[in-house]
């Protein structure tokens, strides 16, 4: 994890790859992708330093993967999907941050369009959670974007940008966080957005951030976009100055396809 190393970095920003299963796998059927994955990353000679990868199990696959990827010493780093606003305490089904991080988890997605869509959060709380994945060391992965109806109301970039800066409220300069782009009327269809239109709306993020947490961290932060991602249309999206990566849904379940995703800059000359 982290913004910067050596010999694989965009303007000193390391592309980041990761891989959202949502409720997909058990973990038997995690340990198994997560395993071929790596035999297949391997068995093309991936430069592990070039493309930072994360995989995002369900949480009863986590301690699995983590063990699986420090026992291996497997060059993945390890996220969540959600987290608690709360440490402990009677909150039956929730996570909390301080559990994650003695799971290595690095990173959390936070703020992702289907739990704002079915579990009603809002910007308050994604902005709360935020926090508390900080407060624990997690580096929160803040999904922002925007619905068709959002999009044809407001225009481009206006609510994934009002997102942010509330998500970002109170949050100390200088602090390590991911930004990933959801068009969600993109998501699942086949149809993603363009590479323009993702750059578009990802440089204004990137502005966000640099008033919230200053120029440096700006430059330093990830921008993902996520949204049909696919092993064809990966490097024009990685061509955009302000896209660091990707978050990958459906294509991250099919080893192959992941791989080709990760593997875009042997593949496409990028």
């Amino acid at each position: 994890m982290g913004t910067v190393t050596q010999g694989g970095s965009r303007q000193g920003r390391t592309p980041l790859i990761a891989g959202n299963w949502k409720m997909n796998l058990d973990y038997q059927q995690a340990i198994a992708l997560v395993q071929k994955l790596d035999w297949a990353l391997k068995d093309a000679k991936h430069d592990a330093s070039s493309v930072e990868v994360a995989v995002f199990p369900p949480f009863t696959d986590l301690r699995s993967v983590q063990t699986l990827i420090s026992a291996d010493k497997i060059e993945f780093s390890l996220g969540a999907q959600d987290l608690s606003v709360h440490d402990s305490g009677a909150y039956t089904g929730e996570i909390s941050g301080q559990f994650l991080k003695k799971l290595d988890c690095g990173y959390v997605l936070i703020g992702h369009s289907e739990r704002r869509q079915y579990h009603d959060e809002g910007d308050d709380v994604v902005a709360a959670k935020v926090k508390a994945a900080i407060k624990h060391g997690l580096v929160p992965v803040i999904c922002v974007g925007e619905t068709a109806e959002d999009l044809e109301t407001h225009g481009a970039s206006a609510v994934p940008v009002a997102q942010l800066k509330t998500a970002l409220t109170d949050v100390a300069a200088g602090t390590e966080v991911v930004v990933a782009y959801e068009p969600v009327w993109a998501i699942g269809s086949g149809q993603a957005a363009t590479p323009e239109q993702a750059q578009q709306v990802c440089e204004k993020l990137r502005a966000v951030v640099a008033e919230a947490l200053g120029a440096d961290a700006a430059a330093a932060t990830r921008i993902l976009y996520g949204g049909s991602v696919a092993a064809g249309n990966i490097a024009g999206f990685m061509r955009e100055p302000d896209v660091d990566g990707a978050l990958v849904g459906g294509a991250s379940l099919k080893v192959d396809d992941f791989a080709a995703i990760i593997r875009y800059q042997k593949h496409v000359g990028v």
